[in-house]
């Protein structure tokens, strides 16, 4: 449990998303992808990285310079989760000492920080999935805004990078076609910044894990794996470590959880669910974030539900958050509810979940009806 202490005032100023350049169209897999796939989650294509994390999380910051003109200099912390890392139990089963090494988030983090010149700033690397993103804001809340005492000039880094092609076995019809590749870069300053000012304040953030009745997620090693490549064939991979989803189970519990988070966080924050405005899900899939409206219906939370991310991207994620809510940035204002679902520990019957609650400022508002 994380220790409580009075968050300080912090927003989301910037969000800078890179996506690799090749996609994966459905019609690589051919007949052996099941006919309603599509239907089901709206994913017709995924972005496919050459990349490793770190160099994709690079990326993600750079384009966040060219973009808003931050000084890496005021840059006090980076906090890193990628969700394509092996955990370290599976590392450990698999690998040598080194190369379990280097699936570190840790470790990552350090070399992201290094490369982009940023040895001063604290680091944190952290995987928790398709829940990275909140975890890693609630960290920043909880633990690093109260004792960093940000400058106004000064500002926290949130980057996520997804490579989860990497772990994927193309040869499971069910679980081959769910998910792409992207890296995220978010920029969070005090709401005093004149250099950086947010255009959504931080209200709330948590994850936690959560029982389920049975594992739903593992690692196994595959031998003989056809994998992509970026001339639309293919080749094989002798050997593969490779994730396996118990898809129908996570598909069952995931709305029911993302539901539960938000209404936790209402709770937590003291609101009644009709004061959300939008509720931006994690982007899983459409049916998912269709059956999670409904269930938000029960706890009285309404507002508009953003939905239908997945064509060109897939699943991305840790990066779906910040993914959906750069998409959609000038349509959101008010009190915005981002609810999260992911699995939990392989081998565990567990899963995570989150949310991140956010309200537009005065800033954002005011650039949201100039842009209209």
């Amino acid at each position: 449990m994380d220790r409580q202490t009075p968050p300080a005032s912090l927003g989301i100023s910037a969000i800078t998303v890179h996506r690799p350049s090749w996609e994966l169209p459905n019609a690589w897999f051919g007949p052996e992808m099941p006919r309603k796939f599509s239907r089901h989650t709206g994913i017709e294509s995924r972005g496919i990285s050459l990349e490793d994390e770190v160099t994709m999380g690079i990326r993600a910051v750079r384009r966040l310079q060219a973009e808003t003109g931050c000084d890496l200099a005021q840059c006090r912390g980076i906090m890193f989760a990628s969700p394509s890392l092996l955990p370290p139990s599976v590392a450990g089963r698999y690998l040598a000492a080194a190369e379990a090494r280097r699936e570190r988030p840790s470790l990552a983090a350090r070399q992201l920080a290094r490369q982009l010149g940023l040895g001063h700033a604290r680091t944190v690397g952290l995987n928790w999935f398709c829940c990275g993103y909140s975890r890693a804001l609630s960290l920043v809340e909880r633990r690093w805004a109260p004792r960093l005492q940000l400058a106004a000039d000064e500002y926290i880094l949130v980057v996520v990078a997804s490579r989860i092609s990497r772990i994927t076995d193309y040869a499971c019809t069910q679980t081959a076609g769910l998910f792409g590749d992207m890296a995220s870069a978010t920029l969070l300053a005090p709401l005093s910044s004149r250099r950086h000012p947010p255009h959504f304040e931080l209200l709330h953030a948590d994850a936690r894990r959560e029982p389920i009745e049975q594992p739903a997620f593992d690692f196994q090693q595959r031998q003989d794996v056809p994998v992509p490549t970026p001339d639309g064939g293919r080749c094989h991979d002798g050997s593969r470590i490779v994730y396996t989803l118990d898809g129908m189970a996570i598909a069952e519990t995931a709305p029911r959880q993302m539901s539960d988070a938000v209404a936790q966080a209402l709770t937590a924050v003291d609101l009644p669910g009709d004061a959300v405005d939008f509720v931006v899900p994690h982007q899983a899939g459409s049916g998912i974030v269709r059956f999670t409206g409904m269930k938000l219906e029960e706890y009285g939370v309404g507002g508009e539900l953003i939905n239908g991310l997945t064509q060109r991207a897939g699943n991305v994620s840790g990066c779906s958050i910040p993914f959906a809510l750069r998409e959609t940035w000038n349509r959101l204002g008010g009190l915005i509810a981002c609810p999260t679902a992911a699995v939990g520990s392989p081998g565990r019957p567990e899963v995570l979940r989150g949310c991140v609650l956010l309200r537009s400022t005065p800033h954002h508002d005011l650039q949201r009806i100039q842009a209209a």
